[in-house]
């Protein structure tokens, strides 16, 4: 037997079936790489959206850093009465004072809103506002107040930038286990169809967009390191969950990922199914440093919480008490007028269906999606106000964009196997993503526009009839108006607001 052309042959066909993987592998980095230059080109196309504008909730976000940059401290006062009207109307008397219900047993203002978002800013509205006085030397007057123009526009980029970065890192996850075109498609579907772009360009002084983006870094963090993470790794994921945490204190329920994950690795130890030894130890004092730094890095919501408040554990919002945990609003947050999270941004059902299939490709992140998503669902429908007062869709939901891209991604890939025709099946996914976009921001203009209530149930009848036979009409007048005259048309969007809580009794003169 020639076994040494055998073993020729053989080494022969080796190299061939390297070459081919290399091949494979190489075309689908080229893929993936296209893809995420196709990202950041639409992500540059969107910038003139961005909306240099604080208001609501947002007044109570950049005040931490406001105060603390411009004033030295963390009495609000000031920031507050420089709220949009509605804001200041909600929290002053005629003569300018502030109510007295507004203050808190240490004397400070009420300030519920979490300060991880200034955390974010921080970086670039320091270097702006060293700019900004480096001009007032050289003779340019622009205010170094924290609200002037390059301070708001400094905040609105830097917020997009964050809702962009939300989306590339869900991208990065989603490509990993599914084609880099699915994954492409299922990110601009939960890019444009969904409450993002609200928070990411019109409203940016909020919280979701920089929500997104902690969880989006946290979940693909976790993804590349889990089942072989260092002790330095476990470091940086407890930083990494401090952050998310610092934004929004439900984030913390993401935390079910490495919890499955130490669980995973219990069992392979106690079924034989690796090697390693003292594994439970090691894990054991990986798990309690994970902890620790957890907490470590939430310092600056107890700190704050602790001088407003008087108590580092202490939120501002409503008693737990007051939760509706064994009567949670479970169809209401899906399915209501009143900003129900599939009603009013139906994509998201199509992508919460996919985290089912996500579990037959990996069983680590697609369960962990599923039980995060069901954990999740039930907490806001748990809360009082889980529609979200003023809200397009339910922007509490906006924190789990990378898991929807992920169930969006994993339901485009399903199809295409069952299908067995790749080229229907994309140009259905495409024809699907592109019409419910469209929807969405044809949605988004009535309710930023006030064609439909920012507050409370809308009609339905009322909406779908805007959607063919108004907004078409209107469209073209407002984007003028947004893009050359955003001042007056801020203004003019704030008037009606007041208006329609006027009339809701929500607000009195």
């Amino acid at each position: 037997m020639n076994t040494g052309g055998m073993n020729e042959a053989i080494r022969e066909n080796q190299v061939i079936v390297d070459e081919s993987n290399f091949t494979v592998a190489l075309s689908k980095h080229c893929t993936s790489t296209a893809a995420a230059k196709r990202l950041f080109f639409l992500f540059l196309l969107t910038i003139p959206l961005v909306n240099p504008w604080v208001r609501g909730d947002g007044v109570g976000y950049y005040a931490y850093l406001r105060s603390a940059l411009i004033d030295h401290d963390l009495r609000f006062e000031n920031d507050y009465l420089a709220g949009n009207r509605s804001f200041v109307m909600s929290r002053f008397d005629a003569q300018g004072r502030l109510l007295p219900l507004f203050y808190t047993r240490t004397g400070y203002v009420e300030n519920h809103f979490t300060v991880g978002p200034a955390l974010l800013w921080a970086p670039v509205i320091v270097l702006v506002h060293g700019i900004v006085i480096a001009l007032n030397h050289l003779g340019v007057n622009v205010k170094p107040n924290g609200l002037s123009g390059p301070y708001l526009l400094a905040l609105a980029l830097t917020t997009a930038t964050y809702g962009f970065f939300s989306l590339f890192l869900s991208f990065q996850i989603a490509r990993k286990y599914f084609d880099a075109k699915l994954a492409f498609l299922a990110t601009v579907g939960i890019w444009f169809a969904t409450s993002l772009p609200v928070y990411m360009y019109f409203n940016p002084s909020w919280s979701h967009a920089h929500s997104a983006f902690a969880v989006a870094l946290f979940l693909w963090y976790w993804d590349r390191t889990r089942l072989r993470r260092s002790t330095a790794q476990w470091i940086i994921l407890g930083l990494m969950a401090g952050l998310m945490g610092n934004i929004y204190y439900a984030n913390i329920i993401l935390l079910i990922f490495p919890g499955l994950e130490v669980l995973y690795l219990y069992r392979m130890e106690h079924t034989g199914s690796t090697n390693k030894r003292g594994l439970s130890r090691n894990i054991a004092a990986d798990c309690v440093l994970f902890a620790a730094t957890v907490f470590v890095s939430l310092l600056p919501t107890f700190v704050t919480r602790q001088i407003i408040y008087g108590n580092p554990f202490e939120t501002g919002y409503p008693s737990i008490l007051t939760w509706n945990w064994r009567t949670p609003a479970l169809l209401q947050v899906l399915f209501s007028p009143n900003h129900g999270l599939f009603s009013w941004t139906p994509i998201v059902l199509v992508a919460v269906v996919g985290l089912f299939c996500c579990t037959k490709k990996d069983i680590l992140l697609g369960g962990g999606s599923l039980i995060t998503f069901l954990a999740f669902y039930y907490f806001i429908a748990s809360y009082p106000d889980w529609a979200g007062v003023s809200s397009y869709g339910n922007r509490f939901f906006i924190s789990l964009t990378p898991i929807f891209i992920l169930g969006l991604a994993s339901l485009l890939n399903a199809g295409s196997t069952w299908d067995g025709r790749n080229l229907r099946t994309a140009r259905l996914g495409i024809a699907t993503v592109a019409l419910l976009s469209i929807w969405n921001w044809g949605f988004i203009f009535q309710w930023g526009t006030h064609l439909v209530p920012a507050r409370g149930p809308i009609s339905w009848s009322e909406m779908v009839h805007n959607q063919f036979f108004v907004v078409p009409g209107r469209l073209s007048h407002s984007l003028e108006a947004y893009f050359l005259g955003r001042k007056d048309l801020m203004q003019h969007i704030e008037e009606g607001d007041i208006d329609q809580q006027r009339d809701s009794g929500r607000l009195k003169d």
